[in-house]
């Protein structure tokens, strides 16, 4: 018989009463996705109101760029600790401290008088934010077991993770322009307070059916400690020579301390991250979509973030709603995905077909030049690259997350985060560096004018569209090659349990 995963379990009756979440699960939905909302948009939101702060604030070009790098550092380095405190301590309690803090230290960062407080501010909300994203996405996990409703619910988060970044932008622009740069952060108040009161009336305190896992600190301070360094390691590569020891030195050191986490885990009692919950092969295939998705996403809000501005004059309003046609497609191919396509074909053919699709739509990018426009240029490829990232991350999310232990759903969804945070990072300093030196090539013996430079600029980008189209396909090679066929069969019980056939 074809390999398939497989839901394994007892009467719908019993559902009811082993979940006390199933009665409300679709508010609970609306709860995790104004959580996951507003982490996903604080990635970009912030961007658009930098140089509004600079200005307020009176701190440099370098100190700018830590704005952005202290709140990466400390949500991707702290996320699997993020997810494990989830499974010790309870998803619920996670949650809520996680809101409360990031709304706190949201407030403290827009009454910011100077850029040491910015910054703290800053980090502070990237801890917050390790601890209530994990916690978000085990809930949908283990509120969603019936494997169409998941489905359908994944569709929603897939498509809030995907298009989050350009609301943010489009949010960033409007708040900038209509109130002050500091909105940029008190808006995260409004989310979380939200999100907060949902929690709080809707979620109820999960039994154990079991002891839970305990706290392995050396994997916690081997896998932190590796991940801050690969993050700050990729995050100097965008203002340093790879040559520099500030990003080779960190990027050795980080691999070489999750070398050390990996076999920590293999000998521990209670590892941190179970290298069960990695190895399953639809998983692993699931992670590695993510964190190659995660790469190529970037390019697109990046480079084209750059192009819409520079190049056609868009305001930062503007260019935020020339992303919502990718917004609207993602949201359409995500939710179908994972609630008509996904139970009836499984992920094989929806993560490779999707990142495909998601490639034609970077290499069409690709041919913009000085006399693009929006709707010649722009419009066609953001479309059919918001249906190909839907139809990819929406299941491959999906996926990543199923079939965890219930003690393990914490750290598992971590794992998750892990990836994009960090695909992230690796895809903004890698690309950053193609299209610099692109541009670098571009003008090489040739006489200096505003033409050429501005030629090198979409030369630049165009490059890095290129390249990101390369990193989609190879990642649906991978996928395809990866995932096992077969759709996903409704479980009696509706637990998420798999089991190869």
């Amino acid at each position: 018989m074809t390999e398939s995963s497989v839901a394994v379990a007892a009467p719908p009756g019993d559902v009811h009463s082993a979940n006390p979440h199933h009665a409300r699960r679709w508010l609970i939905l609306a709860v995790i996705g104004i959580a996951q909302l507003m982490v996903v948009l604080d990635a970009t939101v912030v961007n658009i109101a930098l140089p509004s702060a600079q200005h307020a604030l009176g701190f440099s070009d370098d100190a700018r760029q830590w704005v952005v790098t202290a709140y990466a550092l400390a949500f991707g380095s702290l996320l699997l600790l993020g997810g494990r405190m989830a499974d010790l301590f309870g998803r619920k309690n996670a949650l809520l401290v996680g809101l409360a803090g990031f709304a706190a230290v949201s407030a403290l960062g827009g009454a910011a008088s100077n850029i040491e407080l910015l910054l703290v501010a800053r980090a502070a909300q990237g801890v917050f934010g390790a601890l209530l994203a994990p916690a978000a996405l085990s809930l949908l996990t283990t509120t969603f077991t019936d494997p169409k409703e998941r489905g359908r619910a994944f569709g929603v988060y897939g498509a809030i993770g995907g298009g989050g970044a350009a609301v943010g932008l489009l949010l960033g622009g409007v708040l900038t322009e209509y109130l002050n740069w500091r909105w940029c952060m008190y808006v995260n108040i409004v989310f979380a307070v939200i999100a907060f009161v949902g929690a709080f009336v809707l979620l109820r305190k999960e039994e154990s059916d079991g002891p839970r896992p305990k706290l392995d600190l050396p994997g916690t301070i081997t896998a932190t400690a590796g991940l801050f360094a690969v993050v700050y390691g990729f995050s100097n590569a965008e203002r340093n020579s790879w040559s520099s020891p500030s990003v080779w030195g960190f990027l050795t050191a980080g691999v070489l301390l999750l070398v050390a986490f990996v076999v920590i885990q293999q000998r521990v009692a209670h590892p941190l991250l179970p290298l069960r919950v990695l190895l399953d092969r639809d998983r692993g295939a699931a992670y590695i979509s993510m964190f190659l998705l995660a790469i190529g996403m970037f390019a697109i809000f990046l480079f084209l973030t750059f192009y819409i501005q520079l190049n056609l004059g868009f305001t930062p309003i503007q260019s935020g709603v020339g992303f919502l046609p990718m917004v609207a497609a993602l949201m359409l191919s995500a939710t179908t995905a994972t609630s008509v396509l996904l139970p009836k074909l499984g992920a094989r053919p929806l993560v490779p077909t999707g990142m495909v699709i998601a490639a034609l739509g970077l290499f069409w990018l690709s041919n913009l030049d000085l006399t693009s426009t929006y709707t010649s240029g722009v419009l066609g490829p953001l479309i059919v690259m918001g249906l190909g990232i839907g139809l990819s991350m929406a299941p491959a999310m999906s996926v990543a997350t199923f079939g965890v232990d219930p003690h393990d759903a914490g750290v598992g969804s971590a794992a998750v985060n892990t990836m994009q945070q960090v695909g992230g990072s690796i895809g903004t300093a890698l690309l950053s560096t193609l299209a610099s030196n692109a541009a670098t090539s571009f003008v090489a013996g040739k006489q200096p004018t505003p033409q050429l430079a501005a030629e090198a600029a979409v030369h630049s980008y165009t490059t890095a569209f290129s390249w990101a189209a390369v990193i989609f396909l190879a990642g649906g090679v991978i996928a395809a090659l990866l995932l096992r066929s077969g759709k996903p069969v409704a479980a009696p019980e509706g637990a998420p349990a798999a089991v190869h056939m």
